[in-house]
């Protein structure tokens, strides 16, 4: 009778508990945004008998659920320290790492064969048809392979970018991996975020200057400005604890340049630098207003040069440091943008240089043109 009482109130007290978060997710206004993920949330779909027979409405509304639940940043707190305590070594495509990196987690069987054929042509095609160049950059745990866990599994983009110099030509590859792993033991990754440093971004410039035979400008590493002490990146977004914060550095030389920026042909600015970013969890947005289809930086210079490059953001850091070697740089992101490529190129690009700068991830997640 004991043991009956006892299910009766262990059911009643779950019933209750439901029913309690089931009317605080009813009752409280959809998120357009999370701050802590840095991402947009699922909004309600609408229902009709076409989506519900495809099952793409069941699909939709359980995203939606998932991303609308009630204090479901707590609830994602709670879950990862349950596999902290657990010991577990990778929590949400995250490795927790060692000296406090997080790492994100990219296994090989996630970029087949097939999806790397397809990419490599597309950048085949570009640099056979527009003579561009090609810097495609390795992600931290290609470099900072100490700071993985033992035996943790990882996507090998040392292959990838082999490959990848094969297909487009020496003359058109720009050797970042080899910069990168000479300094592996120097902040050129953030510990929380997925993004590569000031200083990493640096040694990728100084691969570019020697790959195009550009004299170098004189960047002071010892003398680099802090933007930021309390920076919590995309990664620590995922896991959600109390981690040491990343710091924000940029190099002085880049603000004092005299710019103006045009995004998206409508905002203008005269910074490379946002600062009220700095107030937000995206602190990395400070680097060139975060992201936009099309950015145009006028620099005053008398170069008679111009660069169009084809990015993510792991430009926004890089590109300053570019500025003293052309009088127009000219940033697309395909991910915003919805017109054709060689258009937009016979538009702005056929007196410019072209350089296609990613992270090899992005390329083989996010690289695809009209």
């Amino acid at each position: 009778m004991g043991e009956k009482i006892n299910a009766f109130i262990t059911v009643m007290l779950l019933s209750v508990f439901i029913l309690i978060f089931t009317a605080a997710d009813v009752t409280e206004e959809d998120k357009v945004f999370s701050e802590t993920e840095n991402r947009l949330l699922a909004s309600r779909p609408e229902f009709s008998v076409e989506s519900l027979v495809r099952g793409s409405f069941t699909q939709d509304y359980e995203t939606y659920v998932t991303d609308q639940f009630v204090s479901r940043d707590k609830w994602i707190s709670i879950k990862t320290r349950m596999d902290v305590l657990l010991q577990k070594q990778e929590i949400g495509g995250v490795y927790l790492g060692r000296d406090g990196y997080l790492l994100e987690q990219h296994l090989p069987e996630s970029y087949p064969q097939a999806t790397i054929e397809k990419r490599l042509e597309l950048l085949e095609r570009l640099v056979e048809d527009w003579n561009a160049d090609v810097m495609l950059v390795p992600t931290a745990d290609n470099i900072l392979t100490d700071k993985l866990p033992g035996n943790a599994p990882y996507f090998q983009q040392r292959v990838f970018l082999e490959e990848a110099e094969k297909r487009v030509g020496r003359e058109h590859y720009v050797d970042a991996f080899s910069a990168l792993k000479e300094h592996s033991r120097e902040e050129i990754y953030y510990r929380t975020d997925h993004h590569w440093t000031s200083l990493g971004a640096y040694y990728g410039y100084l691969a570019w200057a020697d790959f195009t035979g550009e004299r170098s400008y004189p960047y002071d590493t010892d003398a680099m400005v802090l933007a930021s002490t309390d920076f919590l990146g995309t990664l620590h977004s995922k896991i959600n604890l109390e981690w040491e914060s990343d710091s924000i550095y940029y190099f002085g030389e880049t603000a004092e340049m005299p710019v103006t920026v045009t995004y998206d042909l409508q905002k203008t600015a005269h910074s490379l630098y946002e600062e009220s970013y700095l107030n937000t969890k995206n602190k990395y947005g400070f680097f060139l207003d975060d992201n936009h289809a099309l950015v145009e930086i006028n620099t005053g210079n008398q170069t008679g040069k111009t660069l169009f490059i084809i990015k993510d953001s792991y430009a926004n850091c890089f590109v300053p440091l570019l500025l003293p070697h052309y009088d127009t740089v000219y940033m697309l992101d395909l991910r915003y943008y919805n017109g054709r490529l060689y258009q937009l190129l016979e538009q702005y690009a056929t007196e410019a240089d072209i350089l296609v700068l990613y992270n090899c991830i992005h390329f083989l997640e996010d690289f695809v043109y009209a």
